[in-house]
């Protein structure tokens, strides 16, 4: 159980780093202290559209597959796993050695800056937001499969995949609780931040994919009888 626990934890990991999410909630903060308002409602209501959607595409996805395997009596065994973590793991590799165009990473997108100012139109981006991230996401695929394969599954996995999507979303949240600060120590570590979830992030998402996708690859070939 702790060693799903860590994987899933690694995975929610990688799936933190998304630069659009913290590009979205930094101009959000940077547009409310323009108007004299405070980010909170806005920024908040874009994060909680995210949270609520990807938390529930990964309850539907669990209980989509698990009746799928029921239905066709599918077993999940050591040849099918050490076959998957082959497959995920050279997906990862192949993601970790794309590399992406600098210009796309940090943009903020035009709809958001249309939208910033109205609360409930930045949850409805939000959810939008997190509908197009939760299917293509690798890493969160990848940890649903994980706990929709476990057997006994644990009793509170909804609760799992919930807090998986909270950690996913860590970084954005210490945007907004940065930006909310009003010492001078507080608004020079929002600045740091957001510097370096821009300029890292991507490279980080990279490093991180080549090594978990690595690690994958390396634990199928030990188990190669199985293949």
């Amino acid at each position: 159980m702790l060693t799903l626990l860590l994987a899933l934890a690694g995975f929610a990991f990688l799936d933190s780093l998304h630069v659009l999410n913290i590009g979205i909630t930094a101009a959000v903060v940077v547009d409310s202290r323009l108007s004299r308002r405070s980010p909170v409602p806005g920024a908040l209501a874009f994060i909680t559209g995210i949270f609520t959607v990807t938390t529930a595409f990964g309850i539907c996805t669990v209980l989509g597959l698990s009746f799928l395997t029921d239905l066709v009596a599918f077993d999940i065994t050591p040849t099918v796993r050490y076959w998957g973590e082959l497959v995920v793991g050279a997906i990862l590799v192949i993601l970790g050695a794309i590399r992406l165009p600098v210009a796309t990473t940090g943009a903020t997108p035009p709809w958001a800056v249309e939208a910033r100012r109205r609360p409930w139109m930045l949850g409805l981006i939000g959810a939008g937001v997190g509908l197009g991230q939760a299917p293509t996401a690798v890493p969160y695929l990848a940890a649903l499969a994980m706990l929709t394969v476990r057997e006994p599954r644990p009793p509170l996995w909804p609760l799992i995949v919930a807090a998986y999507c909270l950690i996913a979303l860590l970084p954005p949240i210490l945007v907004l609780f940065t930006a909310t600060r009003t010492s001078p120590r507080a608004q020079r570590s929002y600045r740091a931040l957001v510097r370096g979830l821009r300029r890292f992030g991507p490279l980080s998402v990279r490093a991180l994919f080549l090594l978990f996708g690595t690690v994958l690859i390396i634990d199928a070939f030990r188990n190669h009888s199985s293949l």
